[in-house]
């Protein structure tokens, strides 16, 4: 579909949806509509494919006569949950809880299907019961499993746990698959109540033991994209490896302001900057700028579809997969020490009280001093090593205005309420065949705080000034917490001697973050922090600007990061349209029915690389740990349920005592006091808690570890 045609897909969609939303539409079967809506005989079969569209989408429902109507509130559509045991629940786009669908009423849904319900009279728990009425369409087309071979027939093992049954493969079907290969495989059935699902091998990974064959097969698992098309790479190879000197016409020249760039030591896609200095009046001068990635990707080119399509770029534990070709986020679009570059920079005042009191946006010419590392920063900063101090002389100024700037803006959010979560975060070693062999703790350090202290303010004041303008926007947007979950936790904490102040059934940022300061170092910080982090809802991209909650500000975006995703790209273009005048009427109207769907694309995309990212670290821990079965490690209880109790050990590895292996007594799960409870002998385990543990066994392949309490002998002989 070009963009001519897609357009016009939208336009249909927009039209069928005023129209039966309209209070004088007599409802319609899809002939009926096209002749209303002067469709021609060869535009049939694209509109049939609008009105599948919307009914998957749940924009409009179909009556048993064939008639399109509006929705129907208590026949609500959905994403289909499987769960292994057979039961599922629905989620609903804008419904906070998902219903849940008994074992006998999920009508044949598959995971991930698209799926009209009914909703039942009964809850589970605190979910309403629904069933499901229709399958609107199928989630999942193709399956990546293990196989393994009988006489005659095979059968895969899908990887996703959800996926609660086997796969039946026919033996001509198989394309030669041994037992332990991994294998993709397509659904040619979906099965029912008596048959298994069906299908064929139409790709084979490599063994399972193989190098590179796990992650390979998330990769499948989540159809991230790896290779750009022909395409897409044509484009590329047409951009310029240095910067034309027609390109730097009319922009703002700040090649000699001093700036560096501050990254990871093996990061290679550098594309934020910064630079400051004070004046006479002690203000701030506070530059940050970023690769101006729209100068290479024009709007509705293969590159700009491809990026849009990807919405992000995926960091798994062994490799990246960019959401542009690496000639442009390790090339042109990198800001490289020394050399010319394109960028679009905002240029902050910012006062004594970390007050933004004047800003430009501007399309500039840059070129960076330095390009620093974190650690280096920080030796020269925290270390005061005198090494460091004396080669990056001339920027030592510099980056102690940095620290004394990025001090006062942290301040000055902490003191509206911003909540910073400081959990543990993890880095996988892996040697040349892949396997683990250290897991080092992330480091936030000095450095660190300075540059995300700086990219928040950039991405801060320009939502504000975009917001003001009252112009189309991608925003990025974080709601408040579900008044309940709220409520929950404030009913624990007193258990503790804390309180947050309510407002009715809601709490301001502010009171969740001096809960935080207050059990800050104490033996209880691990166990409410938690708890904390678990009653606030996602952030997520929208077109309108709500507030960002868990910042505790009213405009917030993604303004700093345009190489690896998708809606900073997507607002560079908006703000350079805007500098340059260009933002008619037919632009703003182009915008507004365009980035609805980008927001709600890009929050979909992110979602999925933060679960393939997941899937990979899990994988890798659990392959780490099975040369340490027996060993005995402390570790804090992270989470408890009625199957186990789950302990996060130092190394950010995650086990499960299982409930039937605690030992002394028959335990059970108290969910208002978040304890697993001893019958008899009241001995309880709580989340936060210390706990000795010993490795009892690994599944790499189902990502799993268990661990278990170990005996007085295990822990003498360690």
């Amino acid at each position: 579909m070009n963009h001519e045609e897609k357009e016009k897909f939208e336009r249909r969609k927009s039209l069928i949806c005023e129209l039966v939303a309209d209070d004088m539409y007599v409802p319609m079967k899809e002939k009926e509509l096209a002749v209303f809506m002067q469709v021609s005989r060869e535009e049939r079969e694209a509109f049939r494919d609008v009105l599948q569209t919307l009914l998957t989408e749940g924009k409009i429902q179909v009556t048993k006569q064939g008639k399109y109507v509006k929705p129907d509130a208590n026949q609500p559509t959905g994403t289909f949950i499987s769960h292994a045991k057979g039961f599922g629940f629905v989620e609903i786009e804008g419904r906070d809880e998902d219903l849940y669908i008994p074992e006998d009423k999920t009508g044949g849904a598959f995971h991930l299907d698209k799926v009209q319900v009914a909703l039942l009279p009964g809850v589970r728990g605190k979910r309403q019961e629904a069933e499901v009425i229709k399958i609107l369409e199928r989630g999942i087309k193709q399956v990546v499993g293990t196989y393994e071979q009988s006489q005659n027939f095979g059968f895969v093992i899908p990887d996703n746990s959800k996926i609660g049954t086997d796969i039946f493969v026919l033996k001509e079907r198989s394309k030669g698959a041994v037992t332990g290969h991994k294998v993709v495989v397509e659904l040619t059935s979906y099965g029912d109540e008596r048959h298994k699902p069906e299908g064929k091998v139409i790709e084979i990974l490599g063994h399972r033991n193989d190098p590179g064959v796990d992650i390979l097969s998330i990769v499948r698992a989540y159809d991230l994209p790896v290779e750009f098309g022909e395409k897409v790479m044509n484009q590329t190879q047409r951009i310029p490896e240095e910067v034309l000197e027609s390109d730097k016409a009319g922009r703002m020249d700040l090649r000699d302001l001093q700036m560096v760039t501050i990254d990871g030591e093996d990061a290679k896609d550098l594309d934020d900057a910064v630079s400051l200095y004070q004046d006479e009046a002690g203000l701030y001068h506070l530059g940050v700028h970023i690769a101006d990635v729209t100068n290479y990707v024009q709007e509705n080119s293969a590159l700009d579809w491809e990026a849009l399509d990807r919405g992000t770029s995926v960091y798994l534990v062994d490799r990246v997969i960019p959401m542009l070709p690496h000639k442009l986020s390790n090339g042109i679009c990198s800001l490289n020490q020394g050399v010319d570059r394109l960028a679009l920079s905002c240029l902050m005042t910012i006062n004594e009280k970390g007050e933004v009191t004047d800003y430009q946006l501007a399309e500039t010419v840059i070129c960076v001093d330095r390009r620093m590392s974190y650690t280096s920063v920080k030796k020269i900063l925290e270390d005061k090593d005198e090494a460091e101090r004396n080669e990056y002389e001339t920027l030592v100024p510099m980056f102690e205005l940095m620290e004394q700037l990025a001090v006062i803006l942290r301040q000055k959010r902490h003191k509206r309420g911003s909540i910073d979560f400081d959990f543990a975060e993890s880095k996988i070693v892996l040697d040349e065949n892949g396997h683990p062999i250290d897991i080092k703790p992330y480091e936030r350090n000095v450095a660190t705080k300075i540059i995300e202290d700086f990219m928040l303010i950039a991405n801060e004041t320009v939502a504000q000034h975009f917001f003001w303008l009252e112009l189309p926007f991608v925003y990025r947007t974080h709601e408040k917490p579900d008044p309940e979950k709220i409520m929950k936790l404030s009913a624990f904490i007193r258990n503790f001697g804390h309180y947050i102040k309510l407002t009715g059934e809601e709490v301001h940022p502010k009171e969740l973050q001096k809960l935080l300061d207050k059990i800050a170092d104490t033996e209880e910080e691990t166990l409410i922090s938690r708890l904390t982090l678990r009653s606030m809802k996602q952030a997520k991209y929208t077109v309108e600007c709500t507030g960002h909650f868990g910042l505790a500000c009213q405009y917030y975006c993604h303004f700093t990061s345009p190489i690896r995703r998708y809606p900073d790209l997507q607002i560079h273009r908006i703000i350079k349209e805007q500098l340059r005048g260009r933002l008619k009427e037919n632009r703003i109207e182009h915008y507004e029915k365009k980035l609805p769907e980008v927001a709600k694309h890009a929050s979909k995309m992110e979602r999925r690389a933060e679960e393939a990212e997941r899937e990979t670290d899990k994988l890798k821990k659990a392959e780490y740990m099975e040369e340490r079965i027996g060993e005995v490690y402390e570790g804090v209880i992270s989470g408890i349920t009625q199957w186990g109790i789950y302990v996060e050990l130092p190394n950010t590895v995650e086990g499960l005592i299982h409930v039937a292996s605690l030992p002394g007594d028959y335990f059970y799960y108290d969910e208002n006091a978040y304890e697993m409870v001893g019958q008899d002998t009241g001995k309880t385990y709580k989340l936060g808690e210390r706990l000795t543990i010993q490795v009892k066994s690994v599944d790499r392949f189902a990502r799993t570890v268990d661990f278990m309490i170990p005996e007085e002998g295990d822990l003498d002989n360690d």
